[in-house]
């Protein structure tokens, strides 16, 4: 039997943990295991080479993927689905175990239509994937956030009335920026693209920053890249390769508006604007995203040895799961505005329940 393994979208702490993984167990059984170069791109352009013990020694303390990646869809390009099919039978693959988020397990649940057996590893540090309880490499990336948060409460409090603001990744889901908050415990205001905020107002955003700068001189405000886009609706945005939405970016207009703000009400500020998006998602998995990619990429092999196809390996309540592609990407795991994780949020920063 022979598997096949690609990384898809974007970069991810674990993916060479994951690799890795899938070499070592799939070649206990004696099964030998491909490489696909940069995605699908490796199957629609031939780009296949044998992974082994050998050559994947040593990578799993090193970020990024050997693999590479890329956010090519076969079904976009013209050819695409006859070369991957072609190509597949030419190296007799059996299973493609497809690490990727929604780009790319959306592309591999049509190839499976096709007669591609596929199963996927769900990869996004926005843990956005339904029906699974986490996906690797959140736990690391809100590690390194915290870390940029100790530095804007450095600089924040270094300053009269100073200002840490800080932006990280969640495009639809604030995962992260409520991880980081309470991991960090010196925010004082979460901002998220489930929980929608005014700027100005008797309640809003603005005017609660200037209230804890008269109270305190200083605080810490986190924002996820998703939040706020009804506010920057003027503002251009257009997709990715993956068909992924580009948002407009909330972090510099946030830091200009909270000046112009303070300028107009006479309240002296100091901002310091950090964006630590791909810091925080090019650094190797941690101990206990690294355990999570070896049990993700072990139950991927044996869902493929079985003949298992058209699945996402994920966990629930502490058990491995086999979900359909279908219902992990047709639709966004996101943040509770009424579960446990936000209420902690709620009552570290102090900050509304809602913006009005």
């Amino acid at each position: 039997m022979r598997i096949a393994v690609l990384t898809g979208g974007g970069d991810c702490p674990g993916l060479n943990a994951v690799i890795r993984a899938v070499v070592r167990r799939a070649q206990n059984h004696q099964f030998e295991v491909l490489g696909l170069r940069d995605g699908w791109k490796g199957l629609i352009e031939d780009r296949v080479f044998a992974l082994t013990r050998e050559n994947t020694a040593g990578i799993l303390h090193r970020g990024g993927t050997i693999l590479g990646t890329s956010r090519v869809n076969p079904f976009t390009l013209e050819g695409g689905l006859e070369k991957v099919m072609s190509n597949a039978a030419k190296h007799r693959i059996h299973a493609v175990v497809a690490i990727g988020g929604e780009g790319t397990l959306s592309a591999a649940a049509r190839l499976h239509e096709h007669g591609l057996k596929v199963v996927g590893i769900p990869k996004t540090i926005d843990n956005d994937v339904m029906y699974t309880a986490r996906t690797f490499g959140m736990i690391t990336a809100t590690e390194k956030a915290r870390e940029v948060l100790d530095c804007a409460h450095n600089e924040a409090t270094s300053a009269f009335n100073g200002v840490g603001l800080v932006k990280v990744m969640g495009r639809d889901a604030g995962f992260i920026a409520a991880a980081t908050t309470l991991a960090s415990q010196e925010v004082n205001f979460c901002l998220i693209p489930e929980v929608p905020f005014v700027l100005e107002g008797e309640t809003g955003f603005l005017q609660a920053l200037g209230q804890r700068l008269e109270e305190r001189h200083h605080a810490v405000v986190v924002v996820a890249e998703g939040a706020g886009q009804d506010l920057l609706k003027d503002l251009p945005m257009d997709t990715d390769a993956s068909g992924n939405k580009r948002y407009a970016d909330i972090g510099p207009f946030l830091k200009e508006q909270i000046v112009s703000w303070c300028k107009r009400t006479r309240l002296p500020v100091d901002v310091k604007y950090f964006d630590p998006s791909y810091f925080i998602r090019s650094v190797p998995a941690n101990c206990d995203d690294a355990m999570l990619c070896d049990q993700l990429a072990r139950h991927a092999v044996h869902a493929g040895m079985a003949g298992k196809t058209d699945l996402v390996v994920g966990i629930w309540h502490g058990t491995f799961t086999h979900i359909p592609i279908s219902l992990a990407v047709g639709q966004k795991n996101r943040v509770d505005p009424d579960g446990p994780l936000w209420a902690g949020v709620l009552a570290t920063t102090g900050q509304p329940r809602r913006w009005e």
